[in-house]
């Protein structure tokens, strides 16, 4: 199984980043896709997820109304969509998958690098 995560880079305060998670390697039709991220210094944070079958979407407080989660499953991809980015969204950003009612991630991908500067 892989998840590959791309799309990070540098961006100024309030511009924008669409980041890419290629799935590959198993059916996720069981999983619940997310992207988590980590800055420097602080805990890990779970920013938005998806189900691969179904129509809900959860984010974190911090990042609703400006970052959108979506996926293209004939494709085996999950996005997300960050609009209105602020130094606070500096960090790793990893995309997971977890089996429907698990706490946990089974799998990540490798991180992308998101900075913003201010």
């Amino acid at each position: 199984v892989q998840l590959q995560a791309s799309g990070g880079g540098l961006v100024q305060a309030g511009g924008s980043l669409r980041l890419s998670c290629a799935a590959s390697g198993r059916a996720f039709s069981l999983y619940n896709m997310g992207w988590i991220r980590q800055a420097p210094g602080k805990e890990r944070e779970h920013v938005a997820t998806i189900p691969w079958s179904g129509n809900w979407k959860w984010y974190a407080d911090s990042v609703k109304g400006r970052f959108t989660i979506s996926k293209d499953t004939r494709k085996n991809m999950v996005l997300l969509q960050m609009n209105g980015l602020t130094s606070e969204d500096t960090a790793v950003y990893y995309c997971g998958a977890k089996r429907r009612g698990e706490h946990e991630y089974e799998y990540w991908g490798q991180g992308t690098q998101v900075t913003v500067s201010s």
